[in-house]
Order: C-alpha cells, then sequence, then structure tokens
C-alpha cells in the first residue's frame, strides 16, 4: 500500500471502528453512552470523515475512467454485492428467530424491495432493512450529483458546489425551514414517489452512460436533479443537515483539485472555512432536541474536519499495515455488525450496566468476521467489476475512455465511502 493511498484507508478505519462502538455501545457500555453522546456525537463523527474521503477520491475515480459508464459499474460492482449478502444474512436470522427485521408499516415487500435496489430508501420513505444503509443513499445521490457536474462540464466547479449548498444550509436553518420527515412521500404517496425515482434513475443511469452527447447530458442532468431533490425534501435528518452532508463531501472534491494542482488552495481554504462555518452554525441554530443536541454535533463535525487535515498532512508517511488492512474491510466493517448486534440484541438482549470486556470481545469476533467477507464477498465482487469494466471500455465508441485507464483506475483499492 502505496503512503499516497493509506492514509484514506486509516481514516476509514478509524471512522469504522467508531461508527462500530456507537452502535454496539447501545448493548455493551448504556451508561457510557448516555454520558458521551451530549458533548460527542460519535455516529455524525464517522459519518463525516467518511463522506470527505468519498468527496475526495470518487470524483476523481469518474474523471480518471473519463467514462461513465465505467464509472457506474465500479460503484455497482463495489456496493451491491455485499449489501445483498449482509441483507440476505439478516433474513436468514430473522427466519431462524435469532433477532426481528424492522418494521416497515404498511409497506408491501415489493416495494421495500424496489425502494433497496435503488440505494435511495432512506430518501424515499422506506424504513432501512439496516439501520446503517441510510448513508448509502445520500452516497448514491452524491454519485448522481458528480456524474451529472461532469456531463455537463461543470465538474471542475466543485469548491462552487460546496459553497452554494453550504449557504443554503445555513439560510435554511436561519429561516427556521422545517420540512417533515419524508415530506414528499407525504405529499405524493410512498408508492408513487418509489415507482418514479427508480423509473427516473434508471432512466438516468442508462442514457448518462450512452455514447451520444446529447441523451448522456440529459441521463446526468436527470439523475442529478433527482438525487438534489429527494435529499432537500424527502430526507429524514433536518433539511439542513442534508445540504451539509452533500457540502462535506464536494468539499473534500476541492481539496483533491488544489492537491492536483487543478485549483487554487486559497479556493480550496476559503470552501473549508465557509462549509464549516455554515455548518456549525445551522447545527447551533437548529438547537437540542430529543435525540440530537448542538454541543454533540458540532464536537463531531469540527474533529471529523481536523481529522480528515490531520490525515491529509499524513498523506507522505507510510501508513502502518493494521491501519490500512482495517481500511481495507471498513465497509464490511460497517454492513455486518448491525447484523451481528441485532442477533446479540435478539437472543441475549441488552445489558443493563457497562461492560468494556464485552465490548471488545465484540470487535474481536467481529473483524476476523469482516476479514472473510471482504476476501470471499467483497474482493469478488470487485474483480468481476473490473472485468466487466474492462469489456465495456473496450467496446466503447464515445472516445470517453480507454483500456489502459479502466483496468488502471477501478482497483480493489478504490476507495467507497461508508457509514
Amino acid at each position: 500500500m502505496s503512503a499516497r493511498l493509506g492514509w484514506l484507508d486509516a481514516l476509514r478505519g478509524l471512522a469504522a471502528l467508531v461508527v462500530v462502538f456507537d452502535h454496539s455501545s447501545h448493548t455493551f457500555m448504556p451508561d457510557f453512552r448516555a454520558e458521551l453522546m451530549p458533548q460527542f456525537n460519535t455516529s455524525r463523527y464517522g459519518i463525516m470523515v467518511f463522506f470527505l474521503v468519498s468527496g475526495y477520491i470518487i470524483p476523481a475515480s469518474l474523471e480518471r475512467r473519463g467514462c461513465v459508464r465505467t464509472f457506474w459499474i465500479g460503484r455497482v460492482f463495489r456496493v451491491y454485492p455485499l449489501c445483498a449478502v449482509v441483507v440476505a444474512a439478516l433474513l436468514a436470522v430473522d427466519v431462524l428467530g435469532l433477532t426481528e427485521l424492522r418494521d416497515v408499516g404498511s409497506q408491501s415487500t415489493l416495494t421495500v424491495a424496489v425502494a433497496h435496489v435503488t440505494m435511495l430508501q432512506e430518501l424515499l420513505g422506506t424504513p432501512n432493512v439496516l439501520l446503517v444503509l441510510w448513508t448509502l443513499s445520500y452516497e448514491m445521490c452524491f454519485y448522481l450529483l458528480v456524474v451529472a457536474l461532469f456531463t455537463v462540464r461543470l465538474h471542475r466547479r466543485s469548491a462552487a458546489v460546496a459553497v452554494v449548498l453550504a449557504v443554503l444550509a445555513g439560510v435554511s436553518a436561519t429561516a427556521g425551514a422545517v420540512l417533515p420527515a419524508s415530506a414528499l412521500s407525504g405529499l405524493v404517496g410512498t408508492g408513487p414517489l418509489i415507482a418514479f425515482a427508480s423509473i427516473a434513475m434508471g432512466v438516468a443511469l442508462c442514457c448518462a452512460s450512452s455514447g451520444s452527447p446529447v441523451p448522456r447530458v440529459f441521463g446526468g442532468v436527470l439523475g442529478g436533479a433527482l438525487g438534489l431533490v429527494l435529499v432537500a425534501f424527502n430526507g429524514t435528518v433536518p433539511l439542513w443537515e442534508g445540504l451539509v452532508i452533500l457540502a462535506v463531501m464536494f468539499l473534500g472534491t476541492a481539496v483533491h483539485r488544489a492537491e492536483r494542482g487543478r485549483s487554487t488552495w486559497r479556493r480550496a481554504g476559503v470552501t473549508a472555512v465557509l462549509v464549516v462555518v455554515c455548518a456549525v452554525g445551522s447545527a447551533y441554530r437548529y438547537g437540542d432536541g430529543h435525540h440530537f443536541t448542538r454541543r454533540g454535533w458540532i464536537t463531531a463535525f469540527l474533529l471529523a474536519v481536523l481529522t480528515f487535515a490531520a490525515g491529509w498532512a499524513w498523506r507522505g508517511r507510510r501508513v502502518p499495515r493494521p491501519l490500512t488492512g482495517l481500511g481495507a474491510v471498513s465497509y464490511s466493517v460497517y454492513l455486518v455488525h448491525p447484523v451481528l448486534l441485532a442477533v446479540i440484541d435478539g437472543t441475549a438482549g441488552r445489558g443493563h450496566d457497562d461492560n468494556a470486556v464485552l465490548e471488545v470481545a465484540f470487535f474481536a469476533v467481529l473483524l476476523p468476521l469482516c476479514v472473510l467477507t471482504h476476501r470471499h464477498v467483497e474482493a469478488p465482487g470487485q474483480a468481476w467489476g473490473r472485468r466487466l469494466a474492462r469489456r465495456s471500455g473496450d467496446r466503447a465508441s464515445d472516445g470517453q475512455v480507454s483500456k489502459s485507464t479502466v483496468s488502471s483506475s477501478d482497483t480493489g483499492n478504490d476507495w467507497q465511502v461508508r457509514t
């Protein structure tokens, strides 16, 4: 693992551990968690680190390929195989009576399944089968926006996009703009919205992957508009936070551009300041709630930004192998740990007192399991994606990408952010 890339894996590994602790502390460290969360929102810390890493590398991945089609192939085979296996495992343990699936209300099984296939379920008014999948919906919207900017040749304006999103977040919080959770779903109905979004997303991906300029632009714009509308008007987090999440990812992109000499450090610095100020101001203006404290969120957000900055400053040095190894399996860590926790909660139940020994034991069981899922599910899926991307690149007639570009860019260490 080169030092140039190792720091990203180290950040992902650290963020994964924090997210796992946030969730496992419900079971093993309830008292400690109750005291910590109002001061430091560990979940948001891990999420923001992941989003910064994603923003830093995902647009660069698309631009290296130069082809929307191979970009989507890489994303699909990076994200979906493990997700499908984990959901199947969750269904299996539910059938065995070891845990109980989340209640999806009156929604049909088909509706829930279609929403999850789009990976936009969090933004389509559908409860996540696996709670942690909610952040992947924001990831998917980010992909759609990145592709939209690329197809209309505005991808180099990432700093401006980050600032606009952050300012909109600040304005919405200052104005007290509060939308009900899943507002669009409540207005038009969850089923119709899922049907429309699924069709629109399918059309967007097909057209954006076309070799012809007009359909490619149409598909890119349609996908970007879909993602932005869903984040703004149908999220379950507050409007300002949904916009901040997107702004943070584009901030990561702005840093990458400055590092590569495609933008100035002054522009990246101003972007960072404005995003941080708007995010912190929005959280402060939002105030305290039953599951939200401004101090906990702001502390987590600022520490996430500082963590990313420290990792970037460390990028020229070799990172210890255990950290890069942990980062390599971080997607497995993120998706597998809720299933293991569900089985523990469904059989042994949650403890009423803190037990650090059980907390450590949970990690000791989880990490080897994640090594196995990475080796036998993630890695083969990535390999299939690379082969398909090569063939797709060979057939490309639009001049967007060469065979060598595809084979060198879509590697097993492609930096997919997860929380």
